[in-house]
């Protein structure tokens, strides 16, 4: 890991303000002090961003109309797409709570086409048209709007924008798993 560890009793103010969004908001059940893991350690560790960066991940994570299979689809895209480990280890366990096939998540790891369906599908349509081409095709796009509507469509693109910058700041800083995560990208030794 590139991050220098933080000590949660020796925070700056503004770290500590960080942390306190971060832990007491949303997310707070989802694990005990996890403020300073995966990519919320670098959050904290640069406050001035970190604030900003934090909310706009609260306000797509818990403040959109898109149905948390839906949404949890599209960050398991991303981080296939980047190889991050973090961020699929840990949104593959959100996804399979939100309904997602974990048959589809498998599919989805290995690189090969899953098995979505309805909004799953245009989920996992749109990220990998953005990841792949930089954009969303039009018939793809007319089909987000009709089912999703045009607000729905804005949510999903911000989340896979998001969970980008998620992927690759877990990436660049070498943000280890957590013990209890299993490794969906190990390397390959001969």
């Amino acid at each position: 890991m590139r991050l220098t560890p933080l000590d949660r009793d020796n925070l700056a103010e503004d770290q500590q303000t960080v942390l306190d969004e971060i832990e007491q908001g949303p997310r707070g059940s989802w694990r005990k002090n996890f403020g300073t893991t995966g990519p919320f350690g670098a959050w904290v560790s640069a406050p001035s961003v970190g604030s900003a960066i934090q909310k706009t991940g609260e306000a797509i994570r818990f403040g959109t109309s898109l149905a948390p299979n839906v949404q949890e689809v599209a960050i398991c895209t991303v981080g296939v797409f980047y190889q991050s480990k973090f961020e699929f280890a840990a949104h593959r366990e959100l996804a399979i709570k939100a309904g997602v096939n974990p048959a589809n998540l498998d599919l989805l790891k290995n690189e090969k086409i899953p098995g979505f369906e309805g909004n799953e599908r245009l989920a996992w349509q749109i990220a990998t048209q953005m990841l792949t081409e930089h954009g969303i095709n039009d018939e793809t796009y007319k089909a987000a709007v009709d089912r999703l509507s045009q607000t729905g469509v804005i949510e999903l693109i911000a989340t896979i924008g998001y969970y980008c910058l998620i992927s690759l700041t877990l990436n660049s800083l070498e943000i280890p798993l957590e013990a209890d995560m299993e490794d969906p990208f190990p390397i390959e030794t001969n």
